[in-house]
């Protein structure tokens, strides 16, 4: 919700800034595009924040209904949420996208680390 939150803070503004008339018949997205990129970088990491992320969330509350919520699991759910915190900030305030698939390449191995213990608990 920070990320939604920061995403209508600065979108807005800009929209009232660049006095945008909202077209209900425009295609999906084509009047953001308008916006300043550093305005839509916000909105592009609340939309990645719906993606891989729900793996996770369905991955860990598994885990942790299997009693294997700690231990190197625990690290590894620790670990992918500062990496998406990092990856997060790094998108809204800056963009660099080849440190941004670093650090989303990283958060993803952690997930399949999750996703290997959560099958091997399983079966």
């Amino acid at each position: 919700m920070v990320m939604w939150a920061w995403m209508y803070a600065t979108r807005l503004p800009a929209m009232f800034a660049m006095r945008m008339k909202l077209d209900p018949t425009a295609p999906r997205g084509e009047q953001m595009n308008q916006l300043p990129a550093s305005v839509r970088w916000k909105a592009d990491n609340y939309n990645h924040l719906m993606e891989q992320p729900t793996l996770f969330y369905a991955i860990t509350l598994s885990l942790a209904l299997l009693g294997q919520g700690d231990g190197v699991n625990l690290q590894l759910a620790w670990g992918y949420v500062g990496l998406r915190v990092v990856h997060s900030l790094l998108q809204a305030l800056i963009n660099k996208i080849q440190v941004r698939f670093a650090l989303f390449f990283l958060s993803s191995l952690l997930l399949l680390g999750l996703i290997a213990n959560a099958l091997r608990a399983v079966f």
